[in-house]
């Protein structure tokens, strides 16, 4: 049912090509995309590229408020759509070779080479060009420092193969950029100031009184060639300095090009260019050479506790290293102002804000792999915005919080009817994140003060979102959008109810068992109206077909497998009209199974079966963050053959391409379904109770998998082939469970894979 497109060659910790795909440049940019968490960029091409390309470089928390634009105004709608916003180009070095100027559009290299290096974070590109009659090799290479955030590094080689001529570097700093997204065509930068090797823009004002973010860039070129003749200029939005020289057979012209970002997040406008001169001294300290090893070194760091290590199947491995490299190119933490854009430094889709995703999906990933420090900055990020939910809340006629779909600064600015009014399910996940961090570290410090006042503002939301319903007796939820967004409006979805429901419960226990230690007040009036709620909620179940029902209406439709479908007609978003896909029966991705998901533990291993064998053969899985969900449930009830299908799908939906979409720039947070995958998936670990536990199986074809997690100041190694080997590396001796047998854990435990006993 999918169409395919590797344009990569399969090697572990590396993609590879030797082709250079016209027809797919923007799929390869997206791929090839790198970031150090402070900024980021798409592989676009050093010398520029004027067929269809996305030039797009990015940078951490900068963004601009632009128009909303919608046919028909409605109250409540948010005045603007944030947006990441396309920042300098600091990467262009134009090359002419011979007085051409080269541009791979309009030439057909030879022996063209491109590297994504996952494990150091290095991407370099190489292709030889004939010009007349003089044959040239032009190679590249560029980093985002790792250890100096506001470093990037660009090197542009050109060697002389045969004859003699002329080449010429132009290296700039170009701030004529657009977003491909602007609403109005607007360019969101004003001019400030120029130099010979500094630019500053500013975004232009806008009605909203959202702040005005400022930019300097400042470069310094350094060539090998003692031959050379240079000239610097500058002029608005731009800064340039050209090297020309003549080179013979087995001579070069190397141009070594360091670049410092600084913003307005950190420094004032006024102290920027004295601090990128302070900054660029800095950096003046060390060689390239010693640099680039500090960047090499601080990645292997990373590697070594992130890294999953699978034996026996390259495009597995090579999927989820994938899926990591480019988390961590987009977050790792420090920064407790930032989130996790969906896009990351990738692409400007979905405005590259934080949605949903983080505490839905990226959030059990941080927690294992970095110190939970990480994750309680992804909680603070929110508690931080709680007056803004509180006022999308207000604009909504409600009392308590609403946390935003789309945001940056906590005021809801995605522009949907469908999805700012009605997809109120997400305000469930941020108490969800609540209770995961808190049940996996054990510590209560964050729920018994910020935290709970996080959980009364959601729970006072949903106390009067609901209406009751006399006829039924029962408190329902109408006119919401579940996480299936192939249906709007519909009454009752079922995981929002359940959620909703699971949130007051939540609330209400922390609140009785912390009330002493906490600022938060609640009435005894809401207490008794949130347990009447709690205790008479509508979930929807159908008793015949014993499952879940997605909403009021899901069993009048038209039902039936996606194996009925013409495969020309999927994706059915790129094939079907609106109107065709919200009145189908077909799911984008886990909505009842979602739930079933997140409380795992609530339900049976027979609710869990019929529930997924009735729903998952409707789904389309066009949303990114559906196969991982589908691969852990399956996983579970021992449906190994469709486990592995969904994880192939989740930890390669870039690298093959799987929902024809990649070209507008990665699937950043749901790459963290890869890893969910094997870790809660195939190795079955959970976290409910407080307590760990396993239940590893081998997929077909692989020899081994393993992987580390941090759990309550633990550091322990997995290691699953012919038998499960667990290995606490740090901390104190660990209670936990494999296969349901309870264990006490004080250095290695070996379990038999087959017999599923203790070695």
């Amino acid at each position: 049912m999918t169409h395919l497109k590797r344009l990569f060659d399969i090697d572990p910790f590396k993609l590879t090509t030797h082709s250079l795909n016209k027809e797919d440049i923007r799929l390869q940019e997206s791929l090839t995309s790198i970031g150090n968490g402070y900024m980021g960029l798409r592989g676009n091409f050093e010398e520029g590229y004027s067929g269809n390309n996305h030039k797009g470089t990015y940078l951490a928390g900068v963004w601009y408020p632009d128009k909303t634009r919608v046919g028909w105004w409605k109250n409540g709608y948010p005045d603007y759509f944030g947006k990441v916003i396309n920042a300098v180009d600091f990467i262009a070095v134009d090359i002419y070779l011979n007085d051409k100027k080269i541009d791979l559009n309009h030439y057909e290299p030879t022996n063209f080479y491109q590297e994504l290096d996952m494990q150091h974070g290095i991407l370099s590109r190489s292709f030889i060009l004939s010009v007349d009659n003089c044959k040239f090799k032009c190679s590249f290479k560029r980093l985002l420092s790792l250890t100096i955030k506001e470093l990037a590094l660009i090197n542009v080689t050109v060697e002389m193969l045969e004859g003699i001529g002329d080449v010429t570097f132009v290296s700039k700093l170009d701030n004529h950029v657009h977003n491909e997204d602007s609403n109005y065509d607007d360019m969101f930068w004003e001019h400030r100031q120029s130099s010979e090797n500094t630019v500053t823009a500013k975004t232009i004002s806008n009605p909203f009184g959202v702040d005005q973010f400022c930019v300097t860039t400042m470069m310094q070129n350094d060539v090998s060639n003692s031959t050379i003749t240079s000239n610097k200029s500058f002029k608005e939005f731009e800064a340039t300095e050209t090297f020309s020289t003549t080179l013979s057979s087995g001579d070069k012209l190397a141009l070594d090009k360091k670049v410092v970002i600084i913003t307005s997040r950190d420094i004032p406008e006024e102290k920027q260019v004295s601090k990128a001169i302070e900054l660029m001294e800095q950096v003046n300290h060390y060689s390239i050479e010693e640099l680039v090893e500090q960047h090499k070194k601080a990645w292997l760091k990373r590697w070594e506790l992130a890294d999953v290590v699978i034996s026996g199947d390259d495009e597995a491995q090579q999927g989820i290293r994938f899926n990591l490299f480019q988390l961590f190119s987009t977050y790792y933490g420090e920064d407790e102002r930032l989130n996790i854009g969906p896009k990351g430094f990738t692409g400007e889709k979905y405005g590259g804000a934080t949605y949903w995703d983080t505490e839905a999906y990226a959030i059990p990933l941080y927690l294992s792999l970095a110190d939970s420090s990480v994750t309680k900055n992804l909680l603070k990020y929110r508690h931080n915005q709680l007056p803004q939910a509180q006022h999308n809340a207000r604009q909504q006629g409600l009392k308590g919080a609403l946390y935003p779909m789309v945001t940056f600064t906590g005021v809801e600015c995605h522009n949907e009817w469908e999805i700012t009014f009605e997809e109120i399910h997400r305000n469930g996940a941020i108490a969800y994140a609540i209770y995961n961090y808190t049940n996996y570290t054990g510590d209560t410090s964050y729920i018994k003060k910020e935290g709970l006042e996080v959980l009364t503002e959601i729970s006072r939301f949903w106390a009067d979102r609901v209406h009751f319903s006399k006829r039924n007796n029962a408190y329902m939820i109408h006119g919401v959008t579940g996480p299936n967004e192939y249906e709007n409006n519909v009454n009752n979805n079922w995981y929002t109810n359940y959620i909703a429901k699971w949130v007051l419960s939540y609330t209400l226990e922390n609140y009785d068992k912390y009330k002493n230690e906490t600022p938060v007040s609640i009435s005894e009036s809401e207490l008794d109206k949130w347990e009447d709620i709690i205790n008479h909620m509508y979930l929807p179940k159908d008793e015949k077909l014993d499952v879940f029902v997605q909403h009021d209406t899901f069993l009048d439709k038209d039902l039936m497998p996606v194996s009925d479908l013409n495969k020309k007609e999927v994706p059915l978003n790129q094939n079907w009209s609106w109107d065709k896909i919200l009145r189908s029966c077909f799911i984008k991705q886990a909505d009842v199974l979602q739930g079933i998901y997140f409380f795992n533990d609530q339900f049976t291993l027979d609710e869990k079966r019929k529930n997924f064998e009735f729903y998952e053969p409707m789904t389309v899985h066009e949303s990114s963050l559906s196969p991982c969900i589908h691969s852990i449930l399956a996983a579970e009830l021992g449906m190994e053959e469709k486990a592995i299908e969904m994880y192939q799908r989740t930890a390669r939906l870039d690298l093959d391409n799987y929902n024809n979409d990649t070209e507008d720039g990665l699937h950043i947070t749901s790459m963290t379904g890869s890893w969910l995958t094997i870790v809660q998936g195939f190795a079955q670990m959970k976290v409910f109770n407080e307590s760990l536990s396993f239940s590893p199986f081998l997929p077909t074809n692989w020899n081994g998998y393993a992987f580390h997690i941090n759990y309550r100041n633990r550091l322990l190694h997995i290691n699953i082939s012919t038998d499960i080997k667990i290995n606490l590396l740090s901390g104190e001796p660990l209670d936990l469970s494999v296969y349901e047998k309870n264990y006490t854990l004080k250095k290695t435990l070996t379990i038999d894979l087959k017999n599923k006993g203790v070695n």
